[in-house]
């Protein structure tokens, strides 16, 4: 079986299973198996049969059934069915640092990702008190990002009420989905094609609270900034912990350059606490992008709006932050209404925007996501690496 890369000229059929092993993509790491060596080599027989070597980052990779299947789909599409054979081998240490050290662009220790200099969109979806769906709109807008074509990943920074696992099914057995390491390195799971990483993927016991202090929280958003691997995102959304706690400060710390999207429902209470982790928003360097309105009114039979938790919260937040900040006016993005679809599909692990997609509120959600979408990736204010001579 040769070696790649191939230290003698492949055949025309070697060339051409290599060519159809590029398109086999890594299901957690979203690459071609081709471009992380995870290919070991290719022999083609007189007769005609391929043999196929494929290396797995670690022992009991969870993603090994999917991708021994995908190789060997890809074989058979050259050589016919029942003519290959897949030899299964792991990674040395050697092997998986060099594969680590490129995935980082060459960096052997580690840094953030998402620096000054990132062109991913970042947004910190957060709120001034909890249980205004918060995390459901974020996950909700996530899956709805990566229905129009673009590269999303999630931090579940809500470290005390972590819910993101649940509200994306990525939840069995009543325990979250375990990200997968290799090295110092976390590949993040995958749920409706968004990266997702969560303090809950770490914990053992659901029930058992986490009951961290600021050291402690910095220490793991930090972690989930360098150790996890996102690869190039076009957006990240982060789900905030509600309020304005040491989560908050972190992150405006850590990710200066992010935008916020403050979540309120229409109640004047729930408006006057989110005016409050608006500012402190600003007052750590963020930028204010808008305000969404969950719990808005739900429609009756009749055609009048059942207004359960009262109206114009939304509008309100978004008055009197763009009012302490005059000339940067912060707009409503949306009114989310209350529906009972929006609410089953957290429960279930499948967000509205994939199961009832007429429904109002998710069609409100895709009008937030339709505009994150339009906003390019921009390289005004970036470095671009490069001096004049």
């Amino acid at each position: 079986m040769t070696d790649t890369p191939q230290t003698t000229a492949p055949t025309p059929t070697e060339s051409a299973v290599l060519a159809a092993l590029g398109l086999v993509i890594d299901p957690e790491i979203r690459r071609p198996i081709t471009e992380l060596d995870m290919v070991a080599g290719v022999d083609v027989d007189d007769d005609g049969a391929a043999t196929v070597g494929i290396r797995l980052t670690i022992a009991g990779c969870p993603a090994a059934t999917r991708i021994e299947a995908d190789v060997l789909a890809a074989t058979e599409s050259v050589v016919g069915a029942g003519n290959a054979t897949v030899v299964v081998t792991v990674m040395t240490r050697e092997q998986r640092t060099i594969l680590t050290e490129r995935l980082r662009g060459g960096a052997a220790t580690r840094v953030t990702q998402f620096g000054p200099d990132s062109l991913t969109r970042i947004y910190a979806i957060t709120s001034g008190k909890g249980g205004v769906g918060k995390s459901t709109i974020t996950a909700n807008l996530a899956v709805a990002l990566a229905g129009r074509g673009l590269r999303v990943g999630i931090i579940d920074a809500d470290v005390y009420g972590f819910s993101i696992p649940g509200l994306l099914g990525l939840v069995h057995d009543g325990l979250a989905v375990k990200p997968t390491q290799v090295g110092e390195m976390i590949l993040p799971p995958v749920a409706h094609d968004v990266k997702v990483i969560s303090i809950g993927m770490f914990v053992d016991d659901p029930s058992v609270a986490v009951a961290w202090r600021g050291p402690m929280l910095h220490r793991t958003i930090s972690q989930f900034l360098t150790d996890v691997y996102f690869g190039d995102l076009d957006v990240l959304l982060l789900d905030l912990p509600p309020g304005t706690g040491d989560v908050a400060i972190t992150v405006g710390q850590l990710l200066p350059h992010s935008e916020v999207i403050v979540v309120t429902t229409p109640q004047p209470a729930a408006a006057d606490v989110a005016v409050r982790s608006g500012i402190v928003a600003r007052q750590t360097g963020q930028t204010l992008y808008g305000v969404i309105e969950n719990m808005s009114g739900m429609a009756q039979p009749d055609g009048s709006v059942l207004e359960i938790f009262g109206s114009g919260g939304g509008l309100e937040v978004a008055r009197r932050l763009s009012e302490s900040e005059p000339l940067a006016a912060v707009p409503l993005l949306a009114q989310v209404p209350l529906s009972v679809p929006l609410r089953s599909g957290g429960d279930t692990g499948t967000p509205i925007v994939l199961s009832n997609p007429d429904d109002p509120a998710a069609v409100m959600i895709q009008t937030v996501a339709a505009r994150l979408a339009t906003r390019a990736r921009g390289l005004s204010g970036r470095s671009l690496g490069i001096s004049p001579r």
